[in-house]
């Protein structure tokens, strides 16, 4: 078990890793879409690469989900088969979203053994990702 300071650390060393083993600008926040945007979640259970709709406005959340579900067969296709969709996702924090994500199991931030694996799938699927987006981003967006 890990102290809150000593698990800070090793979330903050984790991204440290990351950002210079793969030293790119990642789109994530930067949609050009207000509620709309790409995430990297990874914790003691899980790594996720995400699309989450984070409107406050439920509709507008909705609007959005709609638009990415409608894409559905060319996510499968374009990222990953394994690709989840969940209209209300509950983060950490208690926020609901709509999220679609591909997510990586049986991993843990704590654990440095892990890391390389989730290196991996985080630049795979976050690249995969932000392709599909900027090609779709204007149907998203309509």
């Amino acid at each position: 078990m890990f102290s809150k300071a000593e698990s800070k650390e090793i979330r903050e060393q984790f991204w440290i890793f990351f950002g210079k083993r793969y030293p790119r600008k990642w789109l994530l926040y930067n949609t050009k879409i207000k509620d709309v945007h790409l995430k990297f979640s990874f914790d003691t259970k899980k790594a996720q690469v995400s699309i989450d709709a984070e409107s406050s406005d439920e509709v507008f959340r909705a609007y959005y989900f709609e638009k990415i579900q409608s894409l559905r067969l060319l996510l499968l296709d374009e990222v990953s088969s394994e690709f989840i969709f969940d209209e209300a996702y509950t983060l950490e924090s208690g926020k609901v979203v709509s999220r679609g994500y591909v997510q990586l199991e049986n991993v843990s931030i704590h654990n440095k053994h892990d890391w390389p694996q989730v290196f991996d799938f985080f630049n795979t699927n976050m690249d995969r990702l932000e392709v599909f987006f900027l090609t779709y981003r204007d149907i998203i967006d309509s």
